[in-house]
């Protein structure tokens, strides 16, 4: 009886074995696959195993028949990024590393333009940037052309082509000499994207006023205000008038109205009156004496 147990030992091991078992198996694997892509990994080896792909948010599982590709449908991956592809069978596991890039193609752009709202003939006064993705919604790292445009209304169009480095392309624009709201847009591919710059006037240039008396009182009043190029300064700018007299001064700072400035100061026989905005100043009056 004693001799007989190595014999009845081998044929429970045997029988107890999982069916199916694999051999000695490998998995080969693509270097890159482009996103949303059907792909397919190859296998070498028998019998039956699983596959687990995963990476960046995705994780995909597959029972598998080893020695046979393993197909993967269009829209499997999506997510640009590193994955690791894993076989496990009962004698082991295996795994292989791939990429899944970002289609070539933009679908969408991201353009940021600041600031919004500015003044006019600023050298390099706006900021374009640009971020170019595919259709899923990845960065295209991939030098990519995109076209800046910004157009002033019945003014020629300013434009520049910027290719991305790693995903973003960004430009620097100068403001035009008449005030107005100018469109910005980018493109990349036949994706296109607009935004609006309102230009503003700039200070106040070349200030002057003219002055009457009115009982004890002197009138003041400036002409239009305009900036340097020809705009009218927007109504709320401050304008200070300044009267200086035998050592005492008196100013006001008044608002402008309609694109003008008036105010009421004493009448002082030799006062000096000045007129300013900011460190801009207008013409001097000397009154009476």
């Amino acid at each position: 009886m004693t001799k007989r147990m190595p014999l009845l030992a081998a044929i429970l091991a045997f029988a107890t074995l999982p069916p199916g078992r694999a051999q000695e198996a490998s998995i080969t694997v693509p270097p890159s696959i482009p996103a949303g892509s059907a792909f397919s990994i190859g296998t070498s080896g028998t019998g039956r195993g699983t596959i687990y792909i995963t990476g960046l948010g995705q994780t995909l599982k597959k029972n598998i028949q080893l020695g046979n590709p393993i197909a993967f449908s269009a829209g499997s991956l999506v997510h640009a990024g590193r994955y690791i592809a894993i076989v496990t069978t009962p004698s082991g596991t295996q795994n292989a590393s791939f990429d899944v890039i970002p289609l070539d193609k933009p679908a969408k752009i991201s353009f940021l333009s600041e600031p919004s709202r500015l003044p006019v003939d600023l050298q390099d006064g706006i900021t374009g940037t640009v971020y170019v993705f595919d259709s899923f919604g990845n960065l295209i790292v991939t030098p990519t052309p995109v076209s800046f445009e910004l157009k002033p209304p019945g003014e020629p169009a300013q434009h520049q082509t910027i290719t991305t480095q790693d995903g973003a392309a960004w430009v620097k624009v100068s403001t035009t000499a008449h005030r107005g709201i100018d469109t910005f847009n980018a493109s990349a591919g036949d994706i296109n994207v607009s935004r609006f710059v309102r230009q503003v006037a700039g200070d106040p240039c070349q200030l002057s006023m003219n002055v009457h008396q009115s009982g004890g009182s002197l009138q003041l009043q400036t002409a239009p205000v305009r900036d340097c190029s020809g705009n009218p300064v927007p109504d709320g700018t401050i304008i200070t008038f300044s009267e200086s007299y035998d050592g005492g001064l008196s100013t006001a700072d008044v608002p402008l109205k309609h694109g003008i400035a008036t105010v009421e100061l004493p009448a002082h026989p030799g006062g000096v009156i000045s007129v300013a905005s900011g460190v801009v100043l207008g013409n001097q009056i000397r009154w009476g004496k």
